[in-house]
């Protein structure tokens, strides 16, 4: 083995001394086919529990999960130490062989020594095998100049399995030829291992079986997975303990307490408690804490109204009879001539009307759905006109009136559904006006201004009224909680709200303007081509 040989200790030229390699077992021509051609084993899933689900015939939302988060930490823990280990065990093998050749070529080096200082031919046979013996090798050469001597042998190897140059190794084939010499070569097998000599020589290689080295690296193997098995037990066990405690535990409470919660949501006990932690599952205990709180408030809040409306479809009945037995006595009382009775029946009349209007309207949003729109195409002047005739807001009367619309404008919608949208906002308008009575039509105006921007037309309804307050800003389109007036339900914008969504339409406040403006913008339709073309060719 020169200098010039290859990384695995090959002489390309050789003279005297152990003999090269055998082909039959050399390590190029790979591993045996048997020991290659390892069959994949085939296994069947487990049942999981949505399928024992199926066989108990109960749903899989009560099945406990046999293999939670608890059991699938501790296995993957345990997993991922033993890939950790066995990452660590590929080099150390390889290190265990490269060091049990060194410990030989010690010994042998040693030997060297002494069978080189000897005049030749004058070390007796006996010596020679004690020293063999005492290395654990079969023969023992050294190279001189361009010379190699073979200084002691027990007989002449015809060949070896493996070469190995303990000055030069790489990493992976150092690993590479430790699997071999593990599971490939037989025990009986020779293995040739060069190293420094001593006294100005090349090198210094020595011939082993096979035998001791597999059954000392087999020994090494079950050290190294009896203690790597002790760790992954230990480690896992630290690190279950440590995420069950930090994560598990906690995630089983948020996950019981969800449970509770979903079952009497009405219950404030069901609340999951505010937690002190800063990490992550303490935000999200608080997130789910304040969740809970307002779903509680809002699903009580709802309640309530649903309670009411329950209560006002009861005695809706009964008071729109009383309602209308009041109106016809009301009717009565305008035909009398008392100049007293004549000033007033006007405004009792109005007020009844007002009241069933008011109960009217209660029911109407009560109902489950509106009914999805006729859209059709509507003059918007027209639409505003009736609005003005509905609300008697008279040319000449105290309120101002102002229309701006496009000419020619139409509007693609449900025209009753439109009517009533309108006339919500500009009741509102009037209220609004009314309350700052005596009202001055100069000052006082509802203006209506209508454009197509594209294919949204757009309407804007605006009085120069006080404005809305904060409350009603902040709650604007809820029912009971958006009224724009004392004493009010907030009834009236939360219908038109709706009405205008159904026409897949938006409707706002405007700000920075004087008195309120609610800007409305209602799509066209979509056109379907292959409609139109067949409309055209039937006509």
């Amino acid at each position: 083995m020169d200098a010039e040989t290859s990384p695995h200790g090959r002489d390309p030229h050789p003279r005297e001394g152990l003999p090269r390699e055998g082909s039959a077992h050399s390590p190029a021509h790979g591993l045996p086919a048997r020991d290659r051609a390892v069959p994949d084993a085939v296994t069947t899933p487990p049942q999981g529990a949505a399928g024992a689900a199926a066989d108990d015939g109960r749903p899989a939302d009560d099945v406990t999960p046999r293999f939670g988060l608890s059991a699938r930490l501790l296995v993957l823990t345990i997993l991922f130490v033993m890939i950790a280990e066995v990452l660590i065990y590929l080099p150390s093998i390889a290190n265990f062989r490269l060091s049990w050749l060194s410990d030989r070529l010690a010994a042998a080096h040693t030997a060297a020594l002494v069978l080189e200082a000897a005049p030749s031919g004058t070390v007796p046979d006996s010596l020679g095998r004690q020293l063999l013996d005492s290395i654990g090798a079969r023969a023992v050469a050294m190279k001189i100049g361009g010379q190699r001597r073979l200084l002691a042998t027990r007989e002449v190897p015809e060949a070896v399995s493996q070469d190995v140059d303990i000055r030069k190794v790489g990493v992976v084939p150092a690993i590479v030829d430790a699997f071999a010499t593990l599971l490939v070569i037989d025990p009986d097998d020779l293995i040739r291992a060069a190293g420094a000599a001593p006294m100005g020589g090349e090198f210094v290689e020595i011939v082993v079986e096979a035998g001791p080295l597999q059954q000392a690296m087999w020994r090494y193997s079950r050290n190294v997975l009896l203690v790597s098995l002790i760790i992954s037990c230990i480690t896992a066990a630290l690190v279950y303990l440590t995420l069950h405690v930090l994560f598990v535990q906690p995630l089983h409470r948020i996950i019981a307490n969800m449970t509770a919660f979903r079952a009497n949501p009405e219950n404030p006990n069901r609340i999951v408690r505010r937690s002190t932690r800063a990490d992550e599952l303490g935000i999200a205990e608080r997130e789910l804490a304040a969740m809970q709180t307002e779903l509680a408030s809002m699903l009580a809040e709802r309640y309530r109204l649903a309670a009411l409306g329950l209560a006002v479809s009861k005695i809706n009945h009964d008071l729109r009879n009383l309602l209308n037995s009041a109106q016809l006595i009301s009717d009565r009382l305008a035909t009398i001539a008392d100049p007293q009775v004549q000033r007033f029946a006007p405004k009792l009349v109005l007020a009844l009307e007002r009241a069933i209007a008011f109960c009217e309207t209660t029911l109407a949003y009560g109902r489950a759905q509106e009914p999805a729109p006729d859209r059709k195409p509507v003059s918007v002047e027209a639409l505003v006109e009736e609005v003005r005739d509905s609300l008697g807001v008279a040319p000449d009367g105290p309120i101002g009136w102002v229309t701006a619309v496009e000419r020619g404008l139409t509007l693609d919608v449900d025209y009753d559904q439109m009517l009533r949208v309108l006339i919500n906002l500009v009741r509102n308008a009037v209220q609004a006006l009314e309350g700052r009575a005596p009202n001055d039509p100069a000052r006082d105006q509802i203006r209506i201004s209508g454009r197509r921007e594209g294919s949204v037309v757009v309407l804007e309804v605006s009085d120069t009224g006080p404005g809305l307050t904060t409350r009603a800003r902040e709650h604007l389109f809820e029912a009971f909680r958006g009224s724009t007036r004392s004493g009010g339900t907030g009834l009236g914008l939360a219908i038109a709200a709706e009405l205008v969504r159904l026409h897949g339409g938006e409707i706002g406040l405007v700000e920075g303007t004087l008195g309120a403006t609610f800007r409305i913008a209602i799509p066209d339709r979509p056109v379907d081509l292959q409609d139109r073309r067949d409309q055209r060719a039937r006509a």
